[in-house]
């Protein structure tokens, strides 16, 4: 999926005068204090002029006390925070999931007694979405959650490990080769050299797939004009029969609308309805057999390694826990969509069975071994996950 149109804006609230974060593990509140010139001291004296103005007098005096205890509080609430960083998504402001990236950044913030506040800005805020990759390495950003197929075209292996198209079954079980079977120690290879760490990985879920007809068999596909995002899905469409076209999100309503496609690949049965692309494309196939996309939360590697322990375990925590909620509280999403869709005479919901999923996983088993000769890093990830589902009886 691609995200929406870049929302307008910068960095938070600041000006074009604002001073950039920097990356690195010397970014502290105390070392940006120390920049800053001092401020002149003020000197406030009230003189009464009569004795009744002292009752005044104590009041103002009162007033100055209570503000300046509540400056004190003030500061030494902000004193506590040892690391300030921006964190960019691939989403726009309005999505659920940006929502739970800013929890999962409160999270942290709680976690850690207030030493690391994130600023967590949607797409396009800082750099375009496919440029978060460059940013964070460089500094411009401290880190993201994202989508690491954006950065196909950088290396085939970031589309590979960011969407193995047909691979999945559901969420849990990217989770688990990610957590344990050797996942996020092969993605930390791949993302290290351009100078990021992966903390931990998450997903949205199965994608549903709109379509204007009922997709219940892989012959079902066959000529059917699909929106695919260049990269592995547009391929493993077109071995699967489809006819792929390249678009992207921002023009998948306009094309279903007027038939430009016939379904897409496009994002959850939640958003979908939201969106209103089932009055076009009124078989959606839900559950979704194709495509899961990893959300990659990574943090400029200088940063981590800079990092205390705790610290790590924190954010690791953290990430763990964005992981569950990204999975169930969308399935809720999801499941709420989908029982309003039901009511709808002109809606229905198509769900492809087992051994057709099958016959499509076998297709996009074909298309991984090509991608696998791309580089070492490709071949060395294809034999990771292939034997993983293979133990699990997968494939």
């Amino acid at each position: 999926m691609h995200p929406p149109a870049p929302a307008a804006g910068g960095i938070g609230s600041g000006g074009a005068g604002d001073e950039p974060h920097q990356g690195g593990p010397g970014h502290t509140r105390e070392e940006r204090r120390a920049r800053r010139p001092s401020k002149p001291t003020v000197s406030c004296r009230v003189t009464p002029n009569k004795p009744g103005d002292r009752s005044m007098i104590g009041k103002t005096v009162t007033r100055l006390a209570g503000a300046a205890v509540g400056l004190a509080l003030m500061t030494a609430t902000a004193a506590a925070a040892q690391y300030e960083w921006t964190f960019q998504t691939s989403e726009t402001a309005g999505e659920p999931t940006f929502k739970y990236k800013q929890e999962w950044a409160q999270n942290v913030a709680t976690m850690s007694g207030g030493r690391i506040k994130i600023e967590i800005l949607p797409t396009g805020a800082v750099v375009p979405h496919n440029q978060t990759l460059d940013a964070v390495g460089s500094g411009i950003l401290q880190g993201h959650l994202t989508d690491p197929s954006y950065f196909s075209g950088i290396n085939p292996a970031f589309s590979m490990m960011g969407n193995l198209v047909g691979a999945w079954g559901n969420p849990l079980e990217f989770l688990e080769y990610m957590k344990v079977g050797g996942g996020e120690a092969l993605y930390n290879k791949l993302v290290e050299p351009y100078g990021l760490h992966m903390i931990g990985a998450a997903a949205t879920g199965l994608e549903a797939l709109p379509s204007k007809k009922p997709i219940r068999t892989v012959a079902d596909l066959k000529g059917l004009k699909i929106r695919a995002p260049e990269g592995m899905v547009y391929d493993i469409f077109a071995k699967a029969g489809a006819a792929p076209v390249n678009l992207p999100g921002s023009e998948v309503y306009t094309a279903l609308e007027k038939g430009v496609i016939d379904a897409a690949d496009y994002t959850v049965f939640a958003t979908n309805q939201a969106q209103g692309l089932h009055k076009f494309a009124n078989y959606p196939s839900y559950p979704g057999f194709h495509s899961l996309p990893m959300v990659d939360v990574s943090i400029n590697k200088k940063i981590w390694d800079g990092l205390s322990p705790d610290l790590k375990a924190i954010l690791v925590t953290a990430t763990d826990k964005l992981a569950y909620d990204l999975v169930f509280r969308l399935k809720k999403l999801d499941l709420a969509a989908v029982a309003e869709a039901k009511k709808d005479p002109n809606i229905h919901i198509v769900d492809m069975a087992p051994e057709e999923r099958v016959k499509f996983r076998q297709i996009a088993q074909k298309e991984w071994a090509n991608w696998a000769k791309k580089n070492d890093l490709c071949g060395e990830f294809f034999k990771s996950v292939t034997a993983f589902m293979s133990e699990r009886g997968m494939i």
